[in-house]
């Protein structure tokens, strides 16, 4: 009985030490289950980094993951959407370009400590993919020459639908349309383009707008763009877009394609290997690049995480100096301008030659993040000339392959904020988003209202557009109900009586136009003579530019407006072509006007900018039949190489360069036409009479081994048999002796040079 009771004894402590190591291991496993995994993420050296005092640079993504990113777009849930051209300049021959090795990948970041560990590929074999963008619940992407959208399901495409056939059409890799950025006006703008877009009911629109820029496209809060050449940093807009210039006979300069920065100065903190390094000028003493000359990617920074002095920064991509620059904006009434913001120093710049920051974006979390193409050849077969070629040989530049990175920037003394999924957000919260102090997030929600097209929202927009006090609310409210086609003549006629906000009733103002009828002309005629008894400036401005609409119901009525305002700024510029513009199409009543009321202009500019646009309208050139040549070789050379910064037209690209139309470089003697051509020309030029101060250099195609003397004869001829009534003619002989006429230092012509 002793034995059997110990050995019950025995058994059941066995039973209980069972349990508890049972109950233990369970334990364990839910702790060890439930503790977030990590991941070891490669870790890339900054050392050779610098960045301005108070910030940090960090590393958001790299290789292995990412390949050449040269694009990048965060989804609803803040996760990283990456384009990478891996087929560009993989060697210096540019072997390879053509591949289908191109692809759009999702980042993610599963341990959630701020660098991603698992990238997973949403498209795959594209050939030189450029561009993409979050909009109406899919994406948008670039794969010259398509635009295409595709809705995504499970991170996975589905439907999709060709946009546009001839999105980048013409031109090399460096030369074609980009961008793909939603503006407040709820239409999707591009660099290096004339064309905007988007999607209404279903149906894809494509609309012309203003040709801007080359790399790279961003907006400010109230709403102008920005973008840039190679050669010039900042360039921008001083009114919203759309707004001017649409006068069909007449092409104003005073407010769009405006040079912000006064000088094109770039600090590298070595000596740099840039395309035309042997040009005077171009390196100083110690080879350090002394201008720009691949400025591309700008942002202006709207987010909440640098600091108040910081917003509305302008930030630039410097990729040939391995450098991030920053200007600081100042506005002053409409015009708009730029300067340095540290004196000879950068914001980010490295000893790195790896190191290409192509693009810049503003993030869900208020920071900004630095897409780095990380690729030693920077520079395109089509233009690269011999000298740099060796020196990327040289350098063993061309090894730089395989890799890349997206950099984050944070303020060090800034709390990290998490990242919210603004998909998961109710109507109200979204509508509350709108007054929220970082820029992605009230964009973002601007386009998810819009897409979603709730009514709920009406009634809440309303409430902020009259009841807020934050300005930049009240036009993301403003142009959310325009994008659901709820916006009111009413509630606009409301804002333009109530407002106080210059910002708030400029947009009112580009808004109501729209919205003319007869019946609404005297309601509207009283609220622009109230305006105008404002003395404001800006609001002026918009009002001389928003005038057709009404002008066309009732011209009569108008006129007199329009008189007095541009009385009111005789000799600005500006003003008189945001008259001209609102004169479309009723030009010879105004004159009429002028004439019957006795009404003096000849001290007034508008006086030339109307006598100029009338002869225009009454002799209007025929426009040239570039159909007819389109299949000749001459004209396909052109369209891809000439064309992207002369225009297909032949009528120029402001800060890009000049008119090819009246060019006497075209019209004149064909031996300096050839020269040019082959050796190519440097700025400043004269054109039919006009000085083109352009800081950038046309390249010369002798050093390409892929142009023959047959391709040059051909520019030639289609050049002469477009843009000029007599010219002389020449041969290939001839062609191959000027090869060797080359210009005095071995770098580009001089117009003095030439013309002597």
């Amino acid at each position: 009985m002793i034995f059997q009771t110990s050995l019950l004894k025995a058994i059941f402590s066995k039973i209980v030490s069972y349990k508890f190591q049972f109950f233990y291991l369970i334990a364990f496993i839910l702790v060890v289950g439930c503790k977030q995994k990590s991941f070891d993420e490669p870790k890339i050296p900054l050392a050779s980094y610098q960045i301005e005092d108070g910030f940090e640079l960090q590393v958001a993504v790299s290789e292995p993951l990412i390949e050449a990113p040269v694009a990048m777009d965060f989804d609803n849930e803040g996760r990283m959407w990456v384009v990478e051209m891996k087929g560009y300049m993989r060697n210096l021959q540019g072997i390879g370009d053509e591949m289908p090795n191109g692809v759009i990948s999702i980042m993610e970041d599963l341990d959630h400590d701020g660098v991603a560990d698992h990238s997973k590929i949403f498209l795959d074999s594209l050939i030189l993919p450029r561009a993409i963008a979050h909009v109406y619940g899919g994406l948008l992407y670039a794969e010259p020459p398509m635009l295409w959208f595709v809705d995504i399901k499970d991170d996975k495409p589905e439907n999709k639908i060709l946009v546009d056939s001839s999105y980048a059409d013409g031109g090399n890799v460096e030369h074609q349309p980009n961008g793909l950025m939603m503006h407040l006006d709820n239409w999707i703008y591009n660099a290096k383009s004339k064309f905007r877009y988007q999607r209404k009911k279903g149906e894809w629109l494509k609309e012309k707008t203003a040709f801007r820029g080359q790399w790279g496209i961003t907006k400010d809060n109230f709403g102008r763009l920005y973008y840039n050449t190679n050669s010039v940093q900042l360039i921008g807009d001083y009114v919203l877009p759309n707004t001017t210039n649409k006068n069909l006979n007449y092409k104003g300069s005073a407010l769009q394609n405006k040079r912000l920065t006064p000088n094109q100065r770039v600090f590298p903190l070595h000596a740099t290997s840039v395309n035309r390094g042997y040009v005077k000028g171009v390196l100083d003493k110690d080879s350090v690049l002394v201008n720009v000359t691949s400025a591309c990617g700008p942002l202006i920074y709207t987010g909440d995480n640098f600091g108040s002095e910081f917003i509305e920064n302008a930030f630039i991509c410097a990729p040939e100096a391995n450098a991030v620059k920053r200007n600081i904006l100042t506005f002053e009434s409409f015009i708009v301008k730029a300067r340095q913001a540290i004196p000879k120093k950068e914001f980010i710049v490295s000893t790195d030659e790896g190191f290409r920051p192509v693009n810049l974006n503003n993030g869900p979390d208020g920071n900004m993040y630095v897409v780095d193409m990380h690729r030693g050849i920077l520079q395109d077969k089509v233009f690269l000339t011999s000298y740099l070629k060796n020196q990327y040989a040289e350098k063993k530049l061309d090894t730089i392959i395989g890799m890349g990175r997206i950099l984050r920037v944070i303020n060090k003394q800034s709390v990290p904020k998490e990242i919210i999924n603004i998909e998961e957000l109710s109507v109200s919260e979204l509508v509350d988003l709108l007054s929220h102090k970082n820029g992605w997030l009230r964009d973002r929600a601007q386009q998810l209202l819009v897409f979603k097209n709730d009514p709920a929202a009406i009634s809440l927009l309303e409430n902020v557009i009259f009841d807020s006090r934050n300005k930049i609310a009240k036009v993301h409210a403003l142009h959310t109900l325009n994008g659901m086609q709820a916006l009111s003549f009413n509630t606009l006629e409301r804002v333009l009586k109530l407002e106080n906000e210059s910002n708030v009733i400029c947009h009112a103002l580009v808004l109501v136009e729209s919205h003319a009828t007869r019946s609404r002309l005297p309601l509207m005629l009283e609220i622009i003579e109230e305006l105008t008894g404002k003395d404001n400036p800006e609001v002026d401005l918009y009002i001389l530019n928003t005038l057709n609409g009404w002008g066309q119901i009732l011209s009569e009525k108008v006129f007199p407006i329009l008189s007095k305002l541009s009385e009111k700024y005789t000799d600005n510029l500006a003003y008189q072509e945001s008259a001209i513009n609102s004169l479309r199409g009723i030009e010879d009543g105004y004159k009429l006007y002028l004439d019957e009321e006795n009404i003096d202009i000849s001290e007034n500019k508008l006086d030339v900018i109307l006598g100029e646009t009338l002869i225009n309208k009454q002799d209007k050139k025929k426009k040239r039949n570039v159909t007819k040549a389109s299949n000749t070789s001459g004209y396909k050379i052109f369209r891809n190489f000439c064309a992207t910064c002369h225009g297909f037209n032949g009528e120029g690209i402001e800060q890009l360069a000049p008119p090819l139309e009246n060019s006497e470089y075209v019209t004149g003697s064909t031996k300096r036409l050839t020269l040019v051509l082959l050796h190519g020309l440097a700025g400043p030029v004269h054109v039919n009479g006009k000085l083109y101060e352009l800081n950038g250099t046309m390249p010369g195609l002798a050093n390409n081994p892929a142009f023959t003397d047959l391709d040059i004869l051909n520019i030639i001829s289609y050049l002469q048999s477009t843009f000029s009534k007599d010219s002389e003619s020449i041969n290939l002989d001839q062609i191959k002796a000027l090869r060797n006429v080359k210009p005095k230092g071995g770098g580009v012509y001089s117009e003095k040079e030439l013309l002597n």
